[in-house]
Parts: C-alpha cells; structure tokens; sequence
C-alpha cells in the first residue's frame, strides 16, 4: 500500500473573503492561517503548498481582546545598530491595520521554506473594498467555517 500525495495540478485553489468586522484577531488569523496552509481540504499535506486565497476586509474594525491594544508592540530590526523599531498596536491600527493582520497570520504559519509562498496568497484590506472581483472570491464565515 502506497501513501497518496496530490500533485500540485489536482488541487485547484479557492479565493474566500474573510470579513473582520467586529471579530478578534487571534480568532481571525487562525481561519486565515488554516485557510493559507491548506489544512480544511481532505487532500492536506504538510510538505506541500496546496493552500486557498485569502481576502480579509474590515481589518481596521476588528476587536482586540484584553489590554493588548495599550500593550502589545510590534518590533522590527533594520539591521543597524540602534535600529530597532518599536510601534504599538494602537499606533499601528490607527496607520497600517492591515499589517496587524498580517503579522498575526504570520505567525501561525509555520517557520519554513513553504510560508512566503503561503503569505503571498494573503491580502488585506483596511475597509470593505477589494480589486480581486475577476477572481470570484467566496465569502467564508468565521462562525460556521462554511462558505
């Protein structure tokens, strides 16, 4: 008996969109990531790319949880000494929402040679509007985890 493993041109990916009106950003990030790998489909692999596209809207209308709003800090090194950059996560939203998003995903998608590919299927919008209609996308409730 043999393992079956897909080839990339059996798996045709999916566009979705994720509305983030009013949702968390853990509960967010963890459909997104789930949705990116490719983990909901009966044919997942985890040394494969056979992940869907991700549309999320609304990313500057979603809901943080606690006191992460005054205290979280995103950090980034440039590389040169005295170069660390620190931004809080009420600074961020108010100027780049969807790079909250981002980094959340990022970082539940696992650390390895599939994950930029993995991130590029991830787009974020701060508001309700996208350029991706030619492409379809289905919306994805975060509730049912239906389309």
């Amino acid at each position: 008996m043999h393992t079956y493993v897909p080839k990339k041109n059996e798996v045709q990916p999916k566009w979705y969109i994720v509305d983030a009106d009013g949702q968390s950003v853990g509960r967010i990030a963890t459909v997104v990531a789930t949705l990116l790998r490719g983990k909901h489909r009966p044919q997942f692999t985890p040394f494969l790319d056979h992940g869907d596209h991700v549309i999320v809207l609304n990313a500057s209308r979603m809901r943080w949880t606690g006191r992460k709003l005054e205290q979280k800090v995103y950090r980034h090194y440039t590389g040169y000494p005295g170069g660390l950059r620190e931004v809080g996560a009420r600074k961020l939203m108010e100027t780049r929402p969807d790079l909250a998003v981002k980094e959340a995903v990022m970082g539940m998608l696992p650390k390895n040679k599939l994950r930029d590919r993995q991130a590029l299927r991830l787009k974020v919008y701060a508001e309700n509007q996208h350029p991706h209609e030619a492409q379809m996308p289905e919306p994805y409730s975060l509730r049912t985890g239906k389309q």
